[in-house]
């Protein structure tokens, strides 16, 4: 019988096989065999009906319809480490795949057995039964709060204290995935004292340790100013940002993402980040990464710059905005470029001296292209018109506007030609240069309807000329 049954579980290796195997009966062959009375048989079953749930929710679905739950749940309590272990990876495999799974193996008493699991003595035992846990709760916030009502969250954190590596990941996991769903579930974390054994963990030499830690202070910092502000008193600046140049790629993207949810709060903890050097090493971020990984660096960047002149201003003093226009000219996803038109327009809506930043950087034709072309998504389109007119309604620097008298759309035509009014009449060098360059002929040219915005802009610039000098341009001369 067990050469048979560990033949039935080799078979499950190939990936193709599993189908095969399930239409063929064998999970109504695997369920009695979890009673058998040889311990290592009922492993093995155990085993097998994971890799079973594993495969898809169609099979977990029949592990759950099959009622072989409330049997691992009865056993889980009562048998030995090895099928805890087997059993925890079955009720992890079904949860995986749903909400509606996951609360299956709720409803089976699952959480109660998962709960005495972690207190075993074993690690590995504690290990499966937090996996388990963590695939509960990453659902949503009820199937959390039921985590939570079972007196998890205490036990996690005495998991992240023990000494392995693998149960620490997992449990920082677990409370990531916890809380992440709501302030109220953060803060029941927050209680349990796991901030500072978190933090205390952020240069651990274990890079998936450190993803882990990261992803749960990001998790638990987003919610309010209250708790960004209790992780940023657990002293992780500015050692966290030595990880910003971590070899491994999601450490990188999991501390961007936690200085981007601190940052978002307030002006105090943007200041804060600032002090510590971290603009300057989100930017120097930005410019070692592709990709995915680089939009929560780019929406770091916008937060700092969105609270007050003084915090744009050392955005683009750390040399922000030509990395931003790196990223807007290499990237190829819509949703990043968005975010970087979105950072473009935090920098430079406050002042002409944040606007000509950003237009000396050649970001004016590339948002009007972003938000011409047709190719372009709706959002990324939305985006880069409200960045392009609230840089433009700041912006005096009359270089860069000019070249958007002959491209720009009149909706945007008409902040350009704005500026122009506002500036040709007490800047006589640049009415001169307005003259010789062909701005004042292309002006005299747009067709306005009377008394309309942008007629009465152009008539304010007409205003700053001679009779004669309008006459020759109205000519061609």
């Amino acid at each position: 019988k067990k050469n048979n049954l560990l033949h039935i579980h080799s078979c499950f290796l190939p990936c193709t096989n599993v189908l095969t195997l399930f239409g063929l009966g064998v999970m109504s062959l695997l369920r009695p065999l979890l009673l058998d009375a040889v311990p290592t048989i009922q492993q093995t079953a155990a085993l097998a009906l994971g890799r079973l749930a594993n495969y898809n929710d169609d099979l977990a679905e029949a592990v759950v319809k099959g009622d072989i739950l409330p049997q691992l749940v009865y056993s889980l309590a009562e048998q030995n480490r090895f099928y805890k272990k087997a059993a925890a990876f079955v009720l992890r495999a079904v949860a995986k795949h749903s909400p509606e799974l996951a609360q299956a193996v709720v409803d089976c008493g699952a959480l109660d057995a998962l709960v005495i699991s972690l207190e075993e003595f074993d690690p590995g035992v504690k290990e499966a039964a937090a996996w388990a846990i963590s695939y509960i709760a990453r659902h949503n916030a009820q199937l959390s709060q039921a985590v939570v009502d079972a007196g998890v969250v205490p036990l996690l954190v005495l998991c992240i204290q023990e000494p392995e590596i693998a149960l620490k990941r997992v449990a920082a996991s677990a409370l990531s995935d916890i809380a992440k769903h709501s302030p109220e579930l953060a803060q029941t974390v927050v209680d349990t004292g796991a901030i500072a054994h978190l933090a205390q963990m952020i240069l651990n030499p274990d890079a998936k340790l450190k993803r882990q830690v990261f992803s749960a202070l990001s998790q638990i910092a987003k919610h309010s100013v209250d708790v960004a502000e209790m992780v940023v008193e657990a002293e992780i600046f500015p050692a966290a940002l030595v990880c910003l140049k971590d070899p491994d790629e999601y450490v990188r993207k999991n501390v961007t993402t936690l200085i981007r949810e601190i940052t978002k709060h307030t002006p105090e903890l943007s200041q804060i980040i600032v002090n510590v050097g971290g603009v300057a090493a989100v930017i120097d971020y930005l410019g070692d990464s592709k990709g995915n990984v680089r939009l929560p660096g780019i929406m770091m960047l916008g937060y700092v710059a969105t609270h007050s002149e003084n915090l744009a201003m050392a955005v683009i003093v750390s040399k922000g905005v030509p990395q931003l226009a790196i990223c807007l000219e290499e990237e190829q996803e819509d949703h990043i470029k968005a975010a970087t038109a979105w950072a473009f327009g935090q920098i430079g809506r406050h002042t002409p001296e944040h606007a000509k930043a950003v237009a000396v950087a050649n970001v004016f034709p590339k948002l009007l292209n972003l938000y011409l072309d047709t190719e372009s998504s709706e959002d990324l389109q939305v985006k880069a018109k409200k960045a392009l007119k609230s840089i433009l309604q700041k912006c005096t620097y009359l270089p860069a506007l000019e070249p958007l008298l002959y491209e720009a759309p009149s909706n945007i035509l008409k902040h350009v030609i704005c500026q122009f009014s506002k500036v040709l009449p007490h800047d006589s060098k640049a009415r001169r240069l307005f003259v010789t360059s062909g701005g004042l002929k292309k002006v005299q040219e747009i067709k306005a309807e009377p008394g309309s915005a942008i007629q009465e802009y152009i008539n304010a610039i007409n205003n700053c000329y001679p009779e004669e000098i309008k006459t020759l341009k109205t000519k061609g001369h």
